[in-house]
């Protein structure tokens, strides 16, 4: 019942979006250790990907290690990057979700006309 493509592409996209949420406050949490990486995921571009090529697109996030210049202590983690992206993440989240919320509305709303 909920293996059509928009479900389908909803709920790869939340998954995708909560590992982000995830890395992101992994990061901030370890802006000041030494040596740190701060990790990033990625899943949009597999998610669209599958959408285009009309498979069905179930894409699971990929972590990477971010490559962007360190500090002297060899950490890599930027505060106001990190917090924009939580921001833009959570925004998007909440996106996901209403769409998600309107695709079950019309499932009851369906089975209300039914019954």
């Amino acid at each position: 019942m909920f293996d059509d493509v928009t479900s389908v592409a909803l709920h790869s996209a939340l998954d995708g979006l909560a590992a982000r949420q995830k890395a992101i406050a992994n990061n901030i949490a370890n802006v000041q250790t030494p040596g740190y990486h701060a990790t990033r995921v990625s899943f949009e571009d597999s998610l669209r990907a599958a959408l285009d090529a009309g498979d069905a697109p179930v894409v699971s996030p990929t972590s990477q290690t971010s490559l962007e210049p360190t500090r002297e202590d060899g950490n890599n983690v930027n505060l106001d990057t990190e917090t924009l992206s939580s921001v833009d993440t959570n925004l998007r989240y909440q996106l996901a979700l209403r769409a998600m919320d309107h695709e079950f509305s019309l499932i009851r709303t369906s089975l209300r006309t039914q019954g």
